[in-house]
């Protein structure tokens, strides 16, 4: 066998490994519902909701011991509220500015600037569960979105 035959051989081989390494792949992969595509569409929430603002949300942050500089954290706030709720809610917008300034001044300017925007949400969301769980029974929201954040 010559060079060239060799190298056809090869190459064959490698193609036709490739080929069933593909097939293996596609049979691996295909649906297993007999290869009707069933992809489940997401749930539409049929609830209407209206978005209420909680504006200016602003505490002062722990610095380091004997530091001069004193750094701020302003934060918005946008509460999604079911539509029979929209009244309860803007009735308590007072209790909502409250525990969200518990909550953030609690941190560091060093922690709140490591911090994300989604930690933020969360951190704010488990402070208002944990206040109606106590002393108010249901929320009159789904939940707290945090709409600005400045740290200065």
């Amino acid at each position: 066998m010559n060079k060239l035959n060799r190298t056809l051989l090869v190459v064959g081989a490698l193609v036709l490994t490739a080929g069933v390494g593909a097939g293996a792949a596609w049979w691996m992969l295909r649906p297993q519902d007999g290869g009707a595509k069933a992809e489940a569409a997401p749930a539409i929430d049929p609830q209407e909701y209206r978005y209420i603002n909680l504006e200016k949300v602003i505490v002062m942050l722990r610095g380091r011991p004997g530091e001069s500089m004193s750094h701020y954290l302003a934060m918005d706030l946008v509460f999604k509220t079911p539509l029979k709720s929209e009244k309860t809610t803007k009735e308590h917008l007072p209790l909502l500015r409250s525990v969200a300034v518990m909550e953030l001044s609690r941190y560091s300017q060093e922690k709140a600037a490591a911090m994300t925007l989604e930690e933020f949400a969360a951190n704010i969301n488990r402070a208002f569960n944990d206040r109606y769980a106590r002393e108010h029974g249901e929320k009159p929201f789904v939940e707290a979105m945090v709409s600005k954040l400045i740290i200065e």
